[in-house]
């Protein structure tokens, strides 16, 4: 069932990144749709390869995105959708059956089969994000969408769970909850930015998105309109940014700012004639910069982007996913929005290529309505959709708490809890 049920009800979205930190807060109107009425970002402080490494810092972060939201609303939130990009996520695919003894299916014999599916999924060790349905069988016969009101021996369901170290998931419930939120869902990240950037067609013909974050780049395959597979590699822009400051000698904040503006991962025929300024680390002063023509700088860029989309095949050939998926891929998150990334991982993926932006959210302008802000758009998504039916006990709401209003009621709940 949906997060939100009504319209002009607040729908909050955090996107926990390991470069950035958003809230996304949005009211669905008279026809149910979503629009953007407050955004707040942040950089992420505490957050490394998509998990909580310093507690109070990625607190001040949340805090300070959160209520920037919340100043553009005029609203002040009290849950959000959160997204899951750490804590080493497994993905895995489960059968089962049960008898019906030849009556029609209903409801309870739905439960009943995917209750088994969720049980046999959980682990001690391993947090439940996700079990989602994937198809029915009767009697062995496949590809049942719902088989209520149908008539067998047998019910069968296949499942797709996703599951992530117990952990790193209650570290990063237990961080937003010090902030005075409550997790209304806990959603994996390439999920999300699947249901933000794929069209219909793409779901159900087959499709693999690939979020390109700043610490991690996530994978997910989807096929016959559900979510059938996800993986991680472990690599990201920051990387690319790490690459070009060792390489250059050069500070991060410069290697960040000259990948942006001059950045690109395959070489054209003007890079040997443009010339990059390049301060050196240590060097305060310009005369002492470097000056390297833009080729360079492409060739540390281009063999760090072919790796990721190298392992991103492997993984995906090793899953047995690769031709099922077809050969739709499409590309969000911050680091996709370097030049000429699509081609490049049309050649190495061997499939067509496109660059995802948000669709189905009103009121995002074009500065947050692109690549980089898909996963946070996809989790409003995510709470207005069918596909909110989220496993019993995945998430626990807290009890009421004090009330906090805006950034100075929340900060002064939060700092003499801890001081």
């Amino acid at each position: 069932m949906a997060l939100v049920k009504g319209k002009n009800e607040l729908v909050a979205a955090l996107d926990v990144g390991s470069t950035k930190l958003c809230c996304f807060i949005a009211k669905a109107d008279d026809e149910g749709n979503l629009r953007v009425v407050g955004i707040g970002h942040h950089g992420s402080e505490g957050i490394r390869a998509g998990e909580i490494v310093d507690v109070e810092a990625a607190e001040l972060s949340i805090i300070a995105a959160v209520h920037a939201a919340e100043q553009m609303a005029g609203e002040t939130i009290r849950e959000v959708v959160v997204n899951l990009s750490g804590g080493q996520p497994m993905s895995q695919t489960l059968s089962f059956e049960v008898s019906i003894a030849g009556h029609e299916v209903n409801d309870a014999d739905m439960r009943r089969v995917v209750s088994y599916g969720r049980a046999s999924a959980a682990r001690s060790d391993r947090e439940l994000i996700h079990c989602v349905p994937v198809g029915y069988t009767i009697d062995g016969s496949r590809g049942i969408r719902d088989p209520r009101g149908m008539y067998g021996e047998t019910l069968g369901v296949k499942m797709h769970a996703i599951t992530a170290s117990a952990g790193a998931v209650r570290t990063l419930k237990t961080c937003v909850e010090r902030c005075h939120l409550d997790v209304a869902g806990l959603i994996a990240s390439p999920y999300a930015a699947g249901l933000a950037c794929l069209v219909e067609d793409e779901m159900n013909l087959g499709a693999t998105v690939i979020d390109m974050g700043g610490g991690t780049t996530s994978i997910a395959v989807f096929l016959d309109g559900n979510l059938v597979h996800t993986d991680t590699v472990t690599i990201g822009g920051a990387h690319v940014t790490s690459d070009i400051a060792r390489g250059l000698s050069t500070p991060l904040a410069h290697a960040e700012r000259m990948k942006t503006l001059y950045g690109s991962c395959l070489p054209s025929p003007t890079d040997d004639r443009e010339i990059i300024d390049v301060p050196l680390v240590g060097e305060e002063d310009r005369e002492h910069a470097n000056h390297v023509p833009r080729s360079i700088l492409t060739s540390i860029i281009q063999p760090r982007l072919e790796e990721t989309f190298e392992q991103a095949r492997a993984l995906l050939e090793t899953s047995g996913f690769d031709r099922r998926a077809g050969r739709r891929v499409v590309l969000v998150g911050g680091a996709s929005q370097l030049q000429g990334v699509p081609e490049l991982a049309a050649q190495v993926l061997d499939k067509q290529v496109r660059r995802g932006k948000p669709l189905r959210i009103l009121g995002l302008a074009e500065a947050t309505g692109g690549p980089a802000f898909a996963t946070a758009a996809g989790l409003l998504t995510y709470a207005t959709s069918r596909h909110a039916a989220a496993p019993e006990g995945a998430f626990s709401g807290r009890a009421k708490k004090e009330e906090s209003n805006g950034l100075f009621g929340r900060f002064g709940l939060w700092f003499r809890e801890n001081f």
